[in-house]
């Protein structure tokens, strides 16, 4: 890392790094290097880890239950945790749901839910997109119709993250058709136990079940379990995608797949290619300048307020930046990038090699990661809020 710290950071990025060698497991590291799949178990494994040292919920504050960081101690993490080769914290209930209870939840909301996120005891989903509504959100059609003390939520989400594997889902409705379709919106927190509800498999080309559609019919919600007032859930939803943003643009992957690519390059004939040579210099350049953009926003942020656009921004160039790193790697193998097995994601896998290290994930995380610049609101969408609401256009 370029970027010049004080000997008081340098001294917790220590500590970050010799916490990580003491808790990281070699077993989970790898799992995540080479792109395997992770299960259930993995994930809760270093959820657990995190939260017994008390630095899961690292921008909450500390009365409920965040370590007190500030946004350099934070980024510091994050990136340690990335080189490391760390498994990403799952967001959705402690990066995304957190923060909307922490400014919009009732006390009541506050005391029961985060508890539960920090333990474990509630796995949560987000459900946003629909198929006729991904980045023109506003249009979504699930809808929630009041009937005395609980809603009767019926439609359809998609693309569910990890949503087989979900507790609860907080999921934005349609609560109401009059005026402008941003105004009829609210924000649920849904049990996915609740009658009615059937989550169905998306798999994707590599074999692996990430995503989901989740149907819901005559489903039963609460109306304690709505986040806000009705019909503000566009405020809400708007207020959870900046941390999401930021999040998708994911300096320390970017940092981390940049080194391994500079460490596979080094096995192939591109070491030795001058303009290959400037391309992965151009990346490391974009990287840097984006490591300096990605604090300046948190620092923004630490008054307790959420990110503003200049998250669309990070969310444009991360993701343009974790693609061509992916697209390098492809670059730099060749034809030797062509095979893919997808049991070579798997545990015990003892297959053949399929080229140089590095090309058993290279083409799986080429086309996975394809998705980066279009959920959380595509790129053509940021560039829109960015000119709006930074350019005034």
């Amino acid at each position: 890392m370029n970027l010049n710290f004080t000997p008081e950071q340098e001294a917790f990025r220590a500590e970050v790094q010799e916490w990580l060698a003491d808790n990281l497991s070699a077993r989970l590291a790898d799992k995540v290097r080479t792109s395997k799949h992770l299960t259930k178990q993995d994930m809760e494994e270093w959820h657990a880890k995190l939260n017994a040292k008390g630095w899961l919920a690292n921008h909450w504050p500390v009365e409920h239950g965040g370590p007190g960081w500030d946004p350099v101690q934070r980024f510091i993490f994050e990136h340690e945790c990335a080189l490391a080769h760390a498994p990403r914290v799952v967001p959705f209930g402690v990066n995304m749901l957190g923060p909307v209870l922490l400014k919009y939840g009732t006390d009541e909301q506050k005391a029961h839910y985060l508890p539960r996120i920090l333990d474990g005891t509630d796995w949560w989903c987000q459900g946003y997109s629909e198929p006729g509504a991904g980045s023109d959100l506003a249009s979504l059609k699930t809808a929630a119709v009041r009937e005395g003390d609980h809603y009767v939520v019926n439609g359809q989400k998609t693309w569910t993250t990890l949503g087989q594997h979900a507790d609860w889902i907080f999921c934005l409705v349609r609560t109401s058709k009059e005026g402008k379709p941003q105004e009829g919106i609210s924000f649920l927190l849904i049990d996915m136990n609740t009658a009615g509800i059937e989550v169905r498999p998306i798999y994707l080309l590599d074999g692996d079940h990430e995503v989901n559609e989740v149907w819901f019919t005559d489903v039963k919600v609460p109306a304690e379990n709505l986040v806000g007032t009705e019909n503000m859930g566009w405020t809400i939803a708007k207020y959870l995608l900046t941390y999401e943003r930021t999040g998708i643009a994911g300096v320390g992957f970017s940092t981390a797949a940049l080194a391994e690519l500079k460490r596979v390059v080094a096995q192939t004939e591109k070491a030795d290619d001058p303009l290959f040579a400037a391309r992965v210099a151009k990346v490391d350049i974009a990287l840097e300048n984006m490591k300096t953009t990605n604090l300046r926003v948190l620092a923004a942020a630490a008054g307790g307020g959420a990110p503003g656009a200049e998250s669309s921004i990070l969310k444009v160039k991360g993701t343009e930046i974790r693609q061509e790193i992916n697209a390098l790697f492809l670059r730099a193998m060749g034809p030797q990038a062509q095979p893919f097995i997808s049991e070579a994601l798997e545990d015990g896998f003892n297959g053949p090699e399929t080229g140089p290290d590095g090309a058993a994930y290279a083409a799986k995380d080429y086309f996975n990661n394809r998705k980066l610049s279009i959920f959380g609101g595509s790129n053509e969408i940021q560039k829109n809020i960015v000119s709006k609401a930074m350019l005034g256009m």
